[in-house]
């Protein structure tokens, strides 16, 4: 049973590194291309995903923030349903209309 266990963490940490190689932009990965990276995670799991980690992975010294904006842009975040005056509003009269 525990080397089941351990057979399943290494899976999943090297799915995980790999999906990280995949999904990391190709500017930001140090040492070696992207292409390599995953050849060597791929043909090397349990080394190449420690080898990712350690020397491949991009360091994040920048905050993260969303693709096409900027830390400037004030916009109100998305409101639910139930946070939407209007909304509810709407769904009084409908109910009242109804009955």
């Amino acid at each position: 049973m525990p080397s089941v266990l351990l057979g399943l963490a290494v899976l999943a940490f090297w799915l995980y590194s790999l999906f990280d190689v995949i999904t990391t932009p190709d500017e930001e990965v140090r040492n070696l291309p992207k292409v390599l990276w995953v050849l060597v995670v791929v043909l090397v799991p349990l080394v190449g995903s420690v080898f990712w980690l350690l020397l491949g992975r991009p360091t994040r010294s920048r905050p993260l923030r969303m693709p096409g904006r900027s830390i400037n842009d004030l916009v109100e975040p998305p409101r639910g349903p139930d946070d939407d005056p209007d909304f509810l509003r709407d769904l009084d009269r409908r109910m009242r209309d109804d009955d």
